[in-house]
């Protein structure tokens, strides 16, 4: 057996038997490692080195928690959560389930914004979620659905549109990669090639939207205000320290491309402002580091697991013998170059890093087969976002449970996770398939 395949397979089922994620990525890491060949010593040796890959991300985690407990605190949560109440008290039967649409389009185009026009990527989700969840639990909207609606809005711009995170990921990384492995990239479309996958995350979002999730789901009430800490009412001057905390970070985390500078930021203008008391920052700024703690923990042990992976050199392996599986099967072919794509990207959690390991074989493969360049383009970036949505360690879904667990009442894997693999992966699997098929 390939070790990748066993460490994924073993990494994913513990999760879904509830063993706790970091757990989960430790033992398949171990077990991966000495598969592979490793040894229990240059297994633990790559562990330990990739651990230092997730640090920046879980850091940035721990900050935007620590600056959404203050602002909490300056009252706003309660300002946004009473303002979308007097809609739903002012509105009955079908005005209610207008409010409902409407905070779910307010979501979406956060989601899709903080990728493209206003690219902080997951850095909105601890700030604006946390607040809403006792107007969802009023709704009796079902958080899973919430989950699908961020999760879609943090993956299918950057796999879409060529701006912001698209640029990176089409531009730098996707069409870098493919031109690398020998192919003309000159004038191509990347939109064009990706119209098509797109399109299967949008099947996705409308099934989870439509058919899925469309029943209430009674959540335990916590009254407005009090997710994740102590909340004051708010004033004036506590609602302009807020905004001005919020735009500074965001102004600081685009300048210098670091959350953790912008969120840091955003927490010091809260404490100059007098809206979190001097004597009270060390407080806060511990709970808000906590609540984040655990999504913090599963990047650093995603990245030590990522690295274990590289190490046993069998991802290669991987997709060496499904080469020799190919033969000369065009639909074979593309269909085993998108599942090796699912299944690298569900174990190191990343699509932006999946796509330089796969292009190098991939590329050579479907020239040999006779794909055109846009259904070259078309598989690898299809194959690297797969598994982007549905994987345990991966920030697309680690964002959307950051902030619909703050009360504790919205599990990581069967509530988010879970959800998001049948509903964009599946999905993905089929229309990137159909796609290279057709272009």
């Amino acid at each position: 057996m390939n070790a990748v395949v066993v460490a994924v397979a073993l990494m994913l089922v513990l999760s879904l038997l509830r063993v706790h994620v970091v757990v989960s990525l430790i033992i398949g890491a171990v077990a991966g490692g000495l598969l592979g060949g490793l040894g229990i010593e240059s297994t633990l040796a790559a562990f330990h080195k990739g651990l230092g890959g997730g640090a920046t991300v879980a850091l940035s985690y721990a900050l935007l928690g620590a600056f959404a407990v203050a602002i909490s605190k300056s009252g706003i949560a309660n300002l946004l959560a009473e303002k979308i109440l007097s809609m739903i008290g002012q509105q009955q039967g079908k005005g209610t389930e207008m409010v409902k649409w409407m905070l779910i389009m307010l979501l979406l185009v956060a989601a899709i914004s903080s990728q493209n026009i206003l690219p902080i990527h997951i850095a909105f989700i601890p700030l604006l979620v946390p607040p809403l969840l006792y107007v969802m639990g009023r709704l009796q909207l079902d958080r899973r659905l919430v989950a699908c609606v961020l999760t879609f809005g943090l993956i299918t711009p950057y796999m879409f549109l060529p701006v912001g995170f698209g640029g990176i990921y089409l531009k730098e990384i996707l069409l870098a990669n493919v031109a690398k492995g020998g192919v003309d990239v000159t004038g191509l479309s990347v939109m064009q090639a990706m119209m098509i996958p797109a399109a299967g995350m949008l099947f996705g979002l409308l099934v989870a939207i439509l058919f899925s999730y469309r029943k209430k789901r009674t959540y335990q009430t916590v009254a407005a205000g009090q997710v994740g800490s102590a909340s004051s009412d708010y004033n004036p001057r506590s609602l302009i320290a807020a905004a001005a905390a919020v735009v500074a970070a965001f102004v600081v985390q685009l300048w210098l491309d670091s959350m953790i500078m912008g969120a840091l930021l955003g927490f010091v203008v809260f404490s100059i402002s007098g809206v979190v008391r001097w004597k009270e920052t060390d407080g806060l700024f511990t709970d808000g580091m906590k609540m984040m703690a655990m999504i913090g923990f599963i990047m650093i042990a995603a990245s030590g697991f990522a690295e274990v992976m590289r190490e046993t050199g069998q991802i290669k392996t991987l997709v060496d013998s499904s080469v020799e599986i190919i033969g000369d099967s065009k639909a074979t072919g593309a269909l085993l170059m998108l599942l090796v794509g699912l299944l690298i990207t569900l174990g190191i959690g990343s699509s932006f890093s999946t796509v330089p390991i796969i292009a190098a074989i991939f590329v050579p493969l479907a020239m040999q087969l006779g794909f055109s360049p846009l259904a070259i383009l078309s598989i690898v970036g299809t194959a690297g976002a797969l598994g982007d949505a549905g994987s345990p360690a991966s920030d697309s879904t680690l964002g959307p449970t950051s902030g619909l667990n703050m009360d504790g009442q919205h599990s990581h894997i069967w509530d988010t996770v879970v959800p998001t693999f049948i509903h964009y992966n599946l999905p993905l699997l089929v229309f990137g398939w159909a796609a290279a098929m057709l272009l």
